[in-house]
């Protein structure tokens, strides 16, 4: 025969052992107090005590205090203010019910008719748990939901596929940092690394083993495009075609038109140009040169070729470039001929100019191939008159060529940190690349990656000195913050998973700019950590630690003028982590958790119905039976 303990009486016997005061941190002043309200204030602290020790009615962070109790007997109401650490639990429907049970409980009788609120930094702790993990459509917090936006723009790439993504992230932007990168010292003037060489890899380039691989394309294939704000492909050599110059005399530049009235000509406004010297400070690729256009017809009544001279058979990353406006086309038809065949892109020239747009990474044979190495523009579109522009086109990620001190960094592109690729992509210094005007390249790294991404939206989200500055006018919806944690365990346990979100804006504002609470901050911070911790704790180790969900003002986490978080996914200087980190599988897991929790947030936010990408097939088979008839045989993989 079963007994159970009614959960009153479990909470009597508990409450009967502890002591009658508990102290987290310096005493409690009760100087000023009445007995009635010392009295209240023990029994809390006693509530904190069991949550901080025992994990009960929830997990509390040790440092945990009470701010503020207010009693009102005429209104029958007593409130509870915890402060700022109380919020770094997840909070849920079940959890937030047992806090509730539970300090009615313990505060007694006497206020038993008392409506009980419970705050942590200055919100209800209900309304601190995410959209998503609401049972009720009913009960979310439309407040952290974007707005209706009926002139949101097409996509700025198109990629023509013969399938679709309905329910994933078609159509979504997402910004993705990944951490570091080797930087120029502006005391020691010399160029270094950010962060300490551990376990044969630094946090520099440690996330990127999961961003570029793994991350990046699951959310490709579920239809989002993906900005990065440093140099995405590993391929050390480049090749700019423009029609300024040339990366090499091999390399060609071709227009082409059926007639006069499509002629291609140069455009009022200035253009990329490659500079045959490192660039300095504050100069601007995309001011040095020019770029062209011509009207758009209803046929292929004009088009631009460029051809590179490839240095190397390789994979290369394929960038375009061009002036965007009104008055152009949402529809210029791009084809990149490589070794795999051809793949088609849609640009809208209305949104994205003068920065280069990463259209995909291809196979390229060494030399000149124009059938098998090439990019193709054609002037055909559904809005005739309107304009198609034209200007470089890149084939790699290179060498870093931004001086700095006098000299380049002498590393490939990739390594170097977000500063450096947003100059040469024709970010405005003092709003993106510059934060210190040129004194602090550490400081102007870890801000440029958060300015970046509002320059992209433009005004009212645009860069905090100025927001609104026009940007580029794409619609950014989400931004990570992908980084490694230091800290060493005295045993084999890891240091674990810590998010970090800001409920308030380089502004001070809980607010975006369009009046969407910040808590959006938190439900998006909160999901990704679940889904992390979830995960790699099915697959991988069932003690990871998940660590705080901590609200503070760090740069990545505060500055960004949309929904974003900044991970600290694991100890880069723990061997506990670090065991995990080197293993692709791990990288593969995490990163899916990433795109699951990124896909569930955006899904939420905009109401949409979403259908998470299944995973591989395992113990594929192909044999033949009796009969002679092959079968195929797999096993489906279920999610963690």
């Amino acid at each position: 025969m079963k007994h159970t303990i009614p959960f009153f009486l479990l909470w009597i016997f508990l409450f009967s052992c502890a002591p009658k005061t508990v102290l987290i941190g310096p005493p409690y002043n009760y100087g000023k107090m009445d007995k009635r309200s010392i009295k209240l204030h023990q029994n809390v602290e006693k509530f904190i005590y069991y949550g901080v020790t025992d994990g009960v009615p929830l997990k509390l962070h040790p440092r945990t205090r009470i701010d503020t109790l207010v009693i009102d007997d005429k209104n029958l109401s007593v409130r509870i203010d915890f402060n700022k650490y109380f919020s770094y639990t997840p909070l849920r429907e079940d959890n937030v019910g047992r806090v509730y049970q539970t300090l009615r409980e313990m505060i007694g009788g006497k206020y038993r008719n008392y409506d009980v609120q419970v705050r942590s930094r200055e919100y209800p702790i209900q309304e601190l748990i995410p959209n998503y993990f609401r049972s009720r459509k009913t009960d979310h917090d439309l407040s952290r939901k974007p707005l209706p936006d009926r002139q949101r723009p097409l996509p700025l790439v198109r990629p023509q596929r013969p399938w679709s993504v309905p329910s994933g992230l078609a159509g979504k932007n997402i910004v993705v940092a990944h951490s570091h990168g080797w930087h120029y010292d502006n005391v020691e003037q010399r160029w270094e690394w950010m962060r300490p060489r551990l376990f044969q890899t630094v946090e520099d380039l440690l996330p990127m083993s999961f961003t570029i691989p793994y991350l990046i394309p699951m959310l490709e294939n579920a239809g989002a495009y993906v900005f990065v704000p440093r140099e995405r492909d590993i391929q050390v050599h480049e090749v700019v075609v423009d029609n300024d110059s040339l990366a090499s005399k091999a390399s060609q530049y071709l227009e082409w038109q059926r007639s006069s009235e499509f002629t291609w000509q140069t455009g009022s406004d200035s253009g990329f140009a490659l500079s045959p010297i490192p660039y300095l400070y504050g100069v601007n690729p995309f001011r040095q040169g020019t770029s062209r256009f011509t009207d758009a017809d209803t046929t292929a009544s004009a088009g631009i070729d460029w051809v590179p001279d490839i240095p190397e058979d390789g994979r290369y990353a394929v960038y375009i470039s061009f002036h965007a406006g009104a008055d152009h086309v949402d529809d210029a038809s791009y084809t990149v001929q490589h070794r795999g065949g051809s793949s088609t892109f849609v640009i809208n020239q209305q949104i994205g100019g003068g920065t280069w747009v990463y259209l995909g990474t291809f196979a390229f044979a060494k030399g000149v191939h124009p059938d098998s190495g090439s990019v193709h523009l054609s002037n055909i579109s559904k809005s005739p008159g309107r304009l198609v522009s034209a200007d470089a086109v890149r084939f790699g990620g290179g060498m870093g060529n931004v001086s700095r001190g006098g000299s380049v960094s002498g590393r490939p592109r990739f390594m170097e940190g977000a500063r450096y690729y947003l100059q040469y992509a024709g970010m405005p210094d003092s709003l993106v690349y510059s934060h210190t005007n040129d004194k602090d390249d550490y400081v102007d790294d870890r801000v440029s990656r958060t300015e970046y991404a509002n320059y992209l939206k433009g005004m009212p989200y645009g860069p905090n000195k100025d927001r609104q500055q026009k940007g580029l006018g794409v619609p950014v919806d989400l931004s990570l913050a992908f980084h490694t944690d230091a800290g060493i365990s005295q045993n084999d346990t890891t240091i674990g998973t810590l998010m970090i979100y800001s409920s308030t804006g380089a502004d001070t504002q809980n607010v975006f700019p369009d009046s969407v609470s910040r808590l959006a901050n938190r439900d998006f911070g909160d999901i990704l950590q679940t889904e992390l911790v979830d995960d790699i704790r099915s697959r991988f180790d069932p003690v990871w630690n998940r660590r705080d969900l901590m609200d503070s003002e760090y740069t990545e986490a505060t500055r960004q003028n949309m929904p974003s978080a900044l991970l600290e996914l694991l100890s880069h200087q723990n061997f506990g982590d670090m065991k995990f980190a080197l293993d692709p599988r791990y990288r593969f897991t995490a990163s899916r958790a990433m795109y699951k929790a990124m896909l569930k947030f955006l899904a939420t936010s905009y109401d949409e119905e979403y259908v998470v990408q299944p995973l591989p097939v395992t113990h594929f088979s192909a044999v033949f039976d009796a009969s002679g008839k092959l079968q195929l045989k797999w096993r489906a993989q279920e999610d963690p």
